[in-house]
C-alpha cells in the first residue's frame, strides 16, 4: 500500500507560505510503514486539482490532500472535489 499527498493552495506555488503540511505528513506516514512515493503541489483551479487527483487514483491506494479549504473564493476543494471521493 502507497500514498500521495496532494497540496492544494497557488500561494504555495507562489512560495507565499511553507508548505509545512507535506513535511508532517511525510513523516506521519513513515511512522506508520506507509509509503509514499510522490507528493503534489497545485494551484486553486479545479481542472489541475482534478488533473492531479486522477493522476494519483492511478499510483497510490491512500490520497491526503491539504489546502484549499479557506474562506475566499479561490478555495474550491470542498465544494469540486467529491467525484474524487467516497465514504469510508
Amino acid at each position: 500500500m502507497n500514498a500521495e499527498v496532494i497540496c492544494i493552495g497557488t500561494e504555495l506555488l507562489l512560495g507565499e507560505i511553507l508548505n509545512s503540511n507535506a513535511q508532517y505528513l511525510a513523516k506521519q506516514l513513515a511512522n506508520l510503514g506507509i509509503s509514499h512515493y510522490y507528493q503534489t503541489v497545485v494551484g486553486d483551479n479545479i481542472e489541475r486539482i482534478h488533473r492531479a487527483l486522477a493522476i494519483a487514483a492511478g499510483r497510490a491506494q491512500i490520497i491526503l490532500t491539504t489546502g484549499g479549504l479557506g474562506p475566499t473564493p479561490d478555495d474550491l476543494t470542498t465544494e469540486r472535489s467529491p467525484p474524487f471521493s467516497t465514504p469510508p
